[in-house]
C-alpha cells in the first residue's frame, strides 16, 4: 500500500498528551484526501515531492511541460497505489493557468497544497545578459508562481486551510557563482513568500520556502558538467570538490528533500509559516 505511516513504539508514548488517544496511534500528516498541485513534477525534486505527498494519501496533480513525463510519473504513483492526475503545463504561458487549475479542480476539488517548483535558468553571470532573457525567466519563474498562487488562494481561504511551499535555491542565502539569473529571481520569490505568509496566516494558510543544497538531480548534474567544462577540469574533480564542501559528505537524495516538503504540507506544520527551511546537509555556511 502506498500510504506511509510511522508507528510509535508503545514504551515511548506514555507521557504524550491527550491528542494521542491510544498507544496504537501513528504519525499522520493529515494529508489523506487533500488535493496537492506540484509544479515541475516530471522528475527530480518535483517528482519526488509528488510521490511523497501521494504516499501520505494526497491526491496529486502532476504538472509538467512534458505531457509524456507527467503521465509517466502519474502512472508510477498509481501503480504504487496512489492517486495522481497528469497535467501538461508550460509555466511561461500565464494565460494557461486558469484552465490548468480548473482541470485539477474538476477532478479533485480545490487545491489544498501548492508546491511551486520551477526549472532553473541557464548558468550565466549577473552582468551582460539580454533583457529578453531576464524577462523570459522572470515570467516563468516568478510571475507564474505569483499568478498561480493567486488563482488557488480563494479555494484555500474558503476551506480555512492551505499550504503554499516554494522550492528555491541555496543561492537566496549565499549567491552561487555564475547563477546570476537564478540567484536574483529566486530571491524575489523569497520576499514575496514572506510577505504573503503574514497576509494569510490568520486564515489557516501557511507559506514557506524550501531550500535545497546539493541534491542528486539532473539539474545538479547539469551544473556540475557546466562547471567542469567552464573551468576545463575533470568532472570527477568538480564533484569531489563539491562533496568536500558538504559537512554530510554526500549529495542529498530527492526523497530526503521531499519528506521535508511533506512535513510542511501536513497538519504537523500548522504553526510554521514565513520560514526558509534548508535541506542541505550543512552546506550553507551563512546564518
Amino acid at each position: 500500500m502506498f500510504n506511509r505511516r510511522t508507528h510509535i513504539a508503545a514504551d515511548t508514548v506514555g507521557f504524550l498528551d491527550s491528542n494521542v488517544s491510544t498507544l496504537g496511534d501513528v504519525v499522520d500528516l493529515g494529508l489523506a484526501g487533500k488535493t496537492a498541485l506540484v509544479l515541475g513534477a516530471s522528475g527530480g525534486l518535483g517528482g519526488a515531492i509528488a510521490a511523497e505527498l501521494a504516499r501520505e494519501g494526497a491526491r496529486v496533480a502532476v504538472a509538467s511541460r512534458s505531457a509524456e513525463r507527467a503521465q509517466a510519473v502519474a502512472r508510477q504513483i498509481a501503480d504504487a497505489g496512489g492517486e495522481a492526475l497528469p497535467v501538461s503545463w508550460d509555466l511561461g504561458d500565464l494565460a494557461a493557468i486558469d484552465g490548468a487549475v480548473s482541470t485539477v479542480e474538476d477532478r479533485y476539488g480545490p487545491v489544498n497544497v501548492l508546491v511551486n517548483n520551477t526549472g532553473g535558468p541557464p548558468p550565466t553571470p549577473a552582468h551582460g545578459q539580454d533583457p529578453a532573457l531576464w524577462r523570459e525567466h522572470f515570467t516563468s519563474m516568478v510571475l507564474s508562481v505569483i499568478a498561480l498562487t493567486d488563482r488557488v488562494l480563494p479555494g484555500m481561504r474558503a476551506g480555512g486551510w492551505g499550504r503554499i511551499i516554494t522550492s528555491t535555491s541555496s543561492g537566496i542565502i549565499s549567491p552561487i557563482p555564475n547563477l546570476g539569473l537564478s540567484n536574483s529571481l529566486r530571491l524575489a520569490l523569497t520576499g514575496w513568500s514572506k510577505t504573503l505568509a503574514r497576509e494569510v496566516a490568520g486564515e489557516g494558510i501557511t507559506v514557506n520556502v524550501l531550500v535545497p543544497g546539493r541534491i542528486a538531480t539532473r539539474r545538479t548534474r547539469m551544473l556540475d558538467t557546466a562547471r567542469a567544462e567552464r573551468e576545463k577540469r575533470p568532472m570527477a574533480e568538480v564533484v569531489a570538490e563539491s562533496l568536500a564542501a558538504i559537512p554530510a559528505g554526500r549529495y542529498g537524495e530527492p526523497r530526503e528533500y521531499a519528506q521535508v516538503a511533506a512535513f510542511l504540507a501536513g497538519e504537523c506544520a500548522s504553526y510554521v509559516t514565513g520560514s526558509v527551511i534548508r535541506v542541505d546537509g550543512g552546506l550553507i555556511a551563512g546564518l
